[in-house]
This record gives C-alpha cells, structure tokens and sequence, in this order.
C-alpha cells in the first residue's frame, strides 16, 4: 500500500507562490491555518509529515525550523545536507511516501509545503488527493508559482473571504476524483 498526501500552498491570483526564496506577503490568518491543517490529528499519538524542498526548508525562520509537532521530511540528492535531529532527507518525492509507509503507525497525514518544483512533481502523482489552497485576491511580484491545477481536482469547500489590511483571500480545499 503506498501512502496518499496532501498539498497545501498559498496563491496570489496569478497562481504566485514566492519571491527569492520568501513569501511575498505575511498573513496571520493563512499562517494559522497551515499550522493548524498540518499539525492537526485525529489519532492520539501520532503526527503529521511535512516534506519540502531544500530551499523550503532554507525559507524557514531558523526559530521555526523544524516546523514544531510535525515530521519534517526535506528534499534533497546532498547526501551531506545538514539538518537537525529528527528531520529526515529523502531523494524524491517516492522516498517521503516511502517512508510515510515505514512510520505508518507513527504518521497520520502526508503534507506536501513547497516549493514550486517539488508541487509541479508533486500534483500529477495519482497519491496526491487534496489541496489545500488559500487563495489571496491580489497579483504579488513572484518568481515562482504553482502549477496550474488538473482538471481531475474539484473543489469541495470555500470558506467565506477573508480581509487582513488591504489583502483580501479564502481558504479552499480541492479533492481528487476517482484516484
């Protein structure tokens, strides 16, 4: 049995996800929501995976990093890559679900939180089965983006709009038909 995931991301209305390396807003809502989408259990004792990119992981505030009460899994072929204790590297995306299989009774939920290589890999795989996308209702200056999602993804539910300052977005979440 291999392990399904999820994709969570935050767009601008061109489908921008980062500018150098950053976010290129600062949402308080939409932060909160990540962290409670990808933190959030139903099974007492266990946790979800987050996995990313290097650069990712490099994006992080360092106090944040590892991302608390979750597995963080990064991407990358540097055998030599530094990290913390805890935080695994794997090679691709088949090694995260891998080792999603091998800790299954330690794993819950399989996140997948950037960046726009590892997402454009990550949305064709038939074990991805949702996204979670916030939308924000305004074009930021970005140098990456998420890719346009497939036909086969339907959204499911939409929360109301939200307005933080002058940027307006709302939380979607989109399912795989037939996976």
């Amino acid at each position: 049995m291999s392990y399904s995931f999820n994709i969570i991301v935050a767009v601008d209305s061109q489908f921008g996800i980062g500018k150098s390396g950053l976010l290129p807003w600062h949402l308080k809502g939409d932060l909160k929501y990540f962290k409670e989408r990808t933190s959030h259990v139903d099974t007492m004792g266990k946790k979800n995976m987050v996995a990313m990119g290097r650069k990712t992981w490099e994006s992080i505030p360092q106090e944040f990093r590892p991302l608390s009460g979750r597995l963080n899994v990064v991407l990358s072929i540097n055998p030599r890559l530094s990290l913390p204790d805890g935080v695994l590297r794997c090679e691709n995306l088949q090694q995260v679900m891998d080792q999603a299989t091998v800790l299954k009774d330690d794993i819950e939920s399989v996140f997948i939180i950037g960046g726009a290589t590892v997402y454009k890999e990550a949305i064709l795989m038939a074990e991805c089965r949702r996204l979670y996308i916030t939308h924000i209702l305004r074009k930021f200056e970005c140098d990456s983006s998420f890719p346009k999602i497939p036909p086969y993804f339907k959204k499911n539910i939409q929360s109301d709009i939200t307005k933080e300052g002058e940027v307006a977005y709302y939380f979607a979440e989109y399912e795989r038909l037939n996976p």
